[in-house]
């Protein structure tokens, strides 16, 4: 069996979450989502919106998904591949060649992100709606 993983936040899930863990999942038969939790985001410096078991449960309800693991640092990755017996690390484009040193251990995939959606961009438009709304008042 084709074991692949992949490592995100998985914030506020939207169209592009679906859409690479359905394409990662075409790259085998079985799926491990590793979800970021709540101190290692702040740890890289990153604020979520929903808390960490809620964002678990998100995602492990996505049917794409067979099995769902917590991210609790960067050096994690390497133990995770071994331990899962991996055999496609998968991430988005926009960390392209950040874990080539991974291509010891299993194939390394960066697929394309979904154009125009992001949590980050979505936090953005809510802050401004925000700050459009005071100002309104």
């Amino acid at each position: 069996m084709k074991t692949v993983i992949t490592y995100g936040t998985f914030d506020l899930f939207h169209i592009g979450h679906v859409n690479l863990l359905k394409r990662a999942k075409s790259l085998g038969e079985r799926l491990i989502v590793a979800v970021s939790t709540d101190d290692f985001n702040r740890q890289k410096g990153k604020t979520t919106l929903v808390p960490y078991e809620h964002r678990h449960a998100v995602v492990e309800s996505c049917r794409y998904v067979d099995q769902v693991i917590s991210e609790h640092d960067w050096l994690q990755k390497i133990d995770d591949i071994e331990k899962y017996q991996v055999d496609v690390f998968v991430m988005g484009d926009d960390w392209q060649g950040k874990f080539d040193e991974l291509k010891q251990h299993c194939e390394v995939v960066y697929l394309p992100r979904t154009r125009d959606i992001s949590s980050t961009a979505i936090k953005q438009a809510m802050a401004v709606i925000a700050q459009v709304e005071r100002e309104l008042r």
